[in-house]
């Protein structure tokens, strides 16, 4: 006579099935915290909230040890400090060690802290292949009345680009006589091969007129923005996880893999700056983000 308390193969081929997908999506999870694309905060967030879920059920010295610059021997004295078991689970965290970790956190890892004003010329940038050209272009079509700024660049265009409206494609050397001649916002080298820069004039000519311009750029091109325009507000789009990322790189094909290899380099370095803006907007359906980022300005 079978066993009672044994359960069925089928019950228990589930179960595996079930605590592999949980192990898969805490893997992810540690990986986005590692890669920056959420905040360690962000992830303790969501294990307090649902201690069920994989996030809650990861280890806490799983979740230190994600976090960069967090090795194991630093991760054992966290615990001491803080007077958390290493077999505790977020989701199992007492009140008193909840307040105590995320207290530690928030003061080596600041979350964003947006200036109460606002400004009508808007900035977004964020990892390569996050998607910043479509949202900035969901933006120029359904919000009319906001100004998307159109960058020059030394690149060749990509296929069904169009000179004018996509970008205005310039050689090196016109690139240099706008430089000299003042007649750029901001400009940077991207990827160590091409340059990109915001003509001036027709953005002071549609705040003039009391529209709202976007700026679609690059890191670098943000932080000259922000020394040039401190009034303006940064816009940061983030991928929903760093999987996504990738896939988005990798499908786009329109660069070879050592090119593929240098920009996810670059994105990486690129998301840990984003404490450096003014807002986080994360890119999971391109019409609710580009909705988003137009609500953002004054």
């Amino acid at each position: 006579m079978p066993d009672s308390r044994t359960p069925p193969d089928v019950d228990r081929v589930a179960a595996s099935r079930r605590a592999v997908a949980a192990r898969r999506v805490r893997a992810a999870l540690k990986k986005d915290v590692t890669m920056r694309v959420i905040t360690p905060q962000e992830l303790l967030r969501r294990a307090l909230a649902d201690p069920e879920s994989p996030a809650g059920a990861m280890r806490v010295t799983e979740f230190l040890t994600c976090i960069p610059a967090i090795g194991e021997g630093k991760r054992d004295r966290i615990l001491a400090e803080l007077s958390i078991s290493p077999v505790k689970r977020l989701g199992g965290l007492g009140a008193r060690q909840r307040v105590d970790l995320q207290h530690f956190l928030d003061s080596r890892w600041p979350e964003l802290n947006p200036r109460t004003g606002r400004s009508r010329l808007l900035v977004l940038a964020g990892p390569t292949a996050v998607g910043k050209g479509t949202v900035a272009a969901h933006v120029k079509e359904h919000h009319p009345e906001i100004l998307l700024s159109v960058s020059a660049t030394t690149r060749p265009p990509r296929p069904n680009e169009v000179d004018g409206e996509h970008y205005f494609f310039v050689s090196p050397a016109e690139f240099d006589r706008m430089i000299v001649a003042g007649e750029l916002l901001e400009y940077a080298t991207v990827h160590n091969a091409h340059r990109y820069g915001t003509p001036r004039a027709p953005i002071d000519a549609a705040l003039a007129e009391g529209r709202t311009v976007l700026l679609e750029i690059d890191l670098q091109g943000a932080r000259q923005v922000r020394a040039a325009e401190p009034s303006a507000t940064l816009v940061f789009l983030l991928p929903p996880s760093w999987d996504e990322l990738v896939t988005r790189l990798v499908g786009r094909g329109t660069e070879n893999d050592e090119e593929r290899t240098r920009r996810l380099r670059t994105a990486k370095v690129e998301l840990a700056s984003q404490h450096e803006f003014d807002y986080l907007v994360v890119n999971d359906d391109v019409a609710r983000a580009a909705d988003e980022v137009a609500s953002l300005a004054s």
